[in-house]
């Protein structure tokens, strides 16, 4: 059963003409029973077992798809891994029907053989037509139906139909019976047009959707006999269907042209049923229609060099009135959507006209407006340009700053409608946001005549552009000043409640995640300069746990990076602190945010990144030693040991010295300023400057000591410890009100315990703690909540 020649997917149709997968097996034709079965690939069982019938008309299509129905409502079909298998067992059953197997339907509803439809295509006799009466009606109808399964007898009805006129001879017989009120003839009528569309014939198509003959073909598609009353699709195609001109079209071919494809789409898409399975292919001319007459009107369009001028004027007049402008911008809208049926040349032909008419300029205004209904519009026509050519997006914009105003920039624009959507579930925020990163993703600037764009376009982005993308972020995670002591200072996380404000900066955190992995000198500066990975772990507090995951997700992709200016930015900064709390604070649940703490850890350890490994064992793990139910943290205190057991013997040095650590971190930043003028609009001014931040909280070092108030019971990290005051002078915190000696207090009954900030200013004073910790009661293994 290893043959992928037999390897096929099973299919039925359901009650909603949709097909569903029943599971994919290998199918086999037994000689014996004559009939094809199916056994599942996965457990052996089997999924279809269906004797092969004589009069059963089975269908090949597309060379791996074999088609057939076994009851009036209970279609089947089976499709081929390999065209070679489907050529096998159609063979088969065309053996079992005694068939021909260059056919691609084993039986004609009018039982006639292949060699009676070729003496009647050689005869020079067209097939007779019954008289256009209302008592043939039913015999046209038969007929019509009849011959949909020949491809021979089709070809013969339709020239018929176009020899004789007979189209418009049934059009004025269907007045008639309207006029009359002749319910089983304008049944019979409802079956001819159906069948003659089926045809699928270009020519017939042409008299059908005439301007004289299509409402009468629609008119017949009202009268479906399965309907206790006849539709109204005239009703709604004369007078409610309104058609708009935003600007007076005078050729009137190409306005015969506008009206007839939307009728002719209207009718594929409202009117016709869904096909059956053997209908699915009859209609492909009619699409075929549509596509070319779409295409036809694009280019008529696009010739009209006056036309297009004029709606662009309109648009980007301020005295053209909203109602006005809102057509203008949907007619747009609906040009590009027309646009995607052109062959690739011939659309990029028509974006470069788009180009320089100004349809960029003209966006900026419109996305500007309050009109829900034209921003929606004005996307996605931004989205089709995007979507064509970002480098023609990129060059637009990177010509715009010598302009006095940044709020004017279209990629400023852009970002603040994004900020500013107000469609609760943040729709045209996402589509915005997905546009944004196709503009800043570096894989579309790879070409050697790109490599200027890139540098210059990522330069104007955190220039220009970054400090309104991260305005939200900085806002809801903003710091205040608390006179607790003199000389101290407190964070205060405001984390933004509002679900729609929590989604919104997680889209922000996308797109700076985004940039992490893809950005790496721009956004490191930006990072830094602005302390921003702070700000950003402030939102672990937040109650909407998708929006802390962002943020954790912000921290591993830095961590990934494996960029010690970035691991000793994260050091210096305790950045670590937040993330530890989160996990003491979820406690002993199992969740996503567990994990992925664990995770981020876990990383780390297997890594080997040597310095946060040290700093996250001198600083946390009293607290997180407790945790047994992984092997993580202990992980990580054994390479911790392994590594001060190799300096010890003089093979690494584990720390580098301070002194040189900070002295290449002000380097790497003095020439980061050198290099490139990073806009400081949105930031707090009390750190507008890395190193000066760094300096002043040095500065302040020994007054928080002496000021910071004793922990609580609780033994939670306050994440507004001075970066400074850490690892790096090596001093102890204050003891716990709750511990009068070195040894920690027993929890409660149920309690885990958690433990203070601790430093390990030598290895012998290392050695006494954790002896007495191994007393301290240890955290148990977690259970689910």
């Amino acid at each position: 059963m290893s043959d992928t020649r037999r390897r096929v997917k099973l299919y039925t149709l359901n009650e909603d003409r949709q097909w569903e997968d029943r599971g994919t097996g290998h199918v086999c034709c037994s000689d014996e029973e004559t009939s094809l079965t199916v056994t599942a690939e996965s457990d052996g069982s089997l999924l279809l077992e269906s004797k092969i019938i004589t009069s059963t008309a089975y269908q090949k299509q597309q060379d791996t798809l074999i088609v057939w129905s076994e009851a009036e409502n209970y279609d089947l079909a089976l499709s081929f891994q390999e065209k070679a298998g489907c050529d096998e067992i159609w063979e088969k059953i065309c053996q079992v029907q005694g068939k021909d197997p260059s056919v691609e339907i084993t039986q004609d509803p009018m039982d006639e053989s292949e060699e009676e439809r070729l003496e009647d295509l050689e005869s020079a006799h067209v097939l007779d037509l019954p008289a256009c009466e209302p008592e043939h009606l039913e015999e046209i109808a038969e007929l019509v139906t009849s011959v949909l399964s020949s491809p021979v007898r089709r070809e013969k009805l339709a020239l018929a139909l176009l020899n004789s006129g007979f189209i418009r001879k049934l059009l004025l017989l269907f007045r008639s019976c309207e006029d009359s009120h002749h319910r089983q003839a304008l049944h019979h009528l409802y079956e001819i047009v159906r069948g003659v569309l089926f045809l699928n014939k270009a020519s017939l198509f042409e008299v059908l959707f005439s301007e004289e003959c299509i409402m009468d073909v629609v008119g017949c598609l009202e009268y479906e006999p399965a309907l206790a009353q006849p539709r109204r699709h005239r009703e709604f195609l004369t007078h409610t269907a309104r058609f708009r001109e935003v600007i007076p079209i005078t050729d009137s071919e190409l306005l015969q042209k506008i009206h007839q494809t939307y009728r002719v789409q209207y009718i594929q898409d409202i009117i016709l049923p869904t096909p059956s399975v053997f209908e699915e292919n009859f209609l492909s001319t009619l699409s075929s229609f549509i596509f070319f007459n779409k295409v036809e009107i694009v280019s008529m369009l696009q010739e009209d060099e006056k036309f297009l001028t004029e709606v662009f004027a309109q648009l980007t007049d301020e005295a053209t009135e909203d109602d006005k402008r809102r057509e203008l911008v949907n007619f747009f809208k609906e040009f590009c959507a027309f646009s995607q049926t052109l062959q690739p040349q011939n659309r990029d032909a028509f974006f470069k006209t788009l180009a320089n008419l100004g349809i960029l300029p003209a966006l900026e205004i419109v996305l500007g407006m309050d009109d829900v209904q034209v921003k929606a519009a004005a996307t996605d026509i931004f989205s089709y340009l995007v979507e064509f050519s970002p480098s023609m997006v990129r060059e637009f914009v990177m010509q715009e700053p010598q302009q006095a105003d940044d709020d004017v920039l279209l990629i400023n624009v852009v970002i603040k409608q994004m900020i500013c959507d107000s469609d609760p579930e943040l729709g045209g925020a996402v589509q915005l946001m997905g546009l944004l990163r196709t503009l800043i993703d570096p894989e579309n600037m790879l070409a050697p005549a790109s490599k200027a764009e890139k540098s210059e376009f990522l330069s104007f982005f955190y220039k220009y552009c970054m400090h309104v993308l991260t305005a939200p972020l900085l806002a809801n995670t903003s710091e205040e000043d608390h006179d607790v002591t003199e000389g101290s200072a407190r964070v205060n996380p405001v984390c933004p409640d509002n679900f729609q404000t929590a989604q919104l900066l997680a889209l922000i955190l996308e797109l700076l995640t985004f940039c992490v992995e893809h950005h790496t000198y721009h956004i490191k500066n930006y990072i830094m300069t602005k302390d921003l990975l702070r700000r950003v772990l402030t939102l672990m507090n937040s109650k909407h746990t998708f929006l802390a995951l962002c943020a954790l997700r912000f921290l591993r992709r830095i961590i990934g990076l494996k960029d010690e200016y970035y691991n000793r930015y994260i050091m210096k900064g305790n950045l670590f602190e937040p993330v530890i709390n989160a996990l003491l604070d979820n406690g002993t649940r199992y969740n996503l945010l567990n994990s992925a703490v664990v995770e981020l850890f876990e990383f780390i350890r297997v890594e080997d990144i040597r310095s946060l490994i040290a700093h996250i064992v001198d600083h946390f793990y009293p607290a997180l030693e407790s945790i047994e139910y992984v092997q993580t943290f202990k992980g990580l205190k054994g390479r911790y040991e392994q590594e001060k057991e190799r300096q010890s013997r003089g093979l690494s040095r584990y720390r580098r010295d301070a002194h040189s650590f900070e002295e290449d971190e002000d380097m790497w930043l003095n020439e980061e300023e050198e290099e490139e003028d990073v806009s400081d609009t949105g930031f707090d001014k009390s750190k507008s400057d890395y190193g000066k931040f760094m300096e002043s909280e040095k500065a302040k070092e020994s007054q928080d000591k002496e000021n910071q108030p004793k922990r609580s019971t609780s033994f939670k990290f306050t994440f507004a410890h001075s970066a400074a005051a850490n690892a790096s002078n090596g001093s102890k915190p204050p003891p716990s009100s709750s511990s009068s000696g070195s040894k920690p207090a027993a929890p409660p009954a149920g309690h885990t315990p958690r433990t203070g900030l601790v430093d390990y200013p030598d290895d012998e004073e290392e050695e006494e703690e954790e002896e007495e910790e191994e007393q301290a009661p240890r955290k148990r293994p977690r259970l689910g909540s």
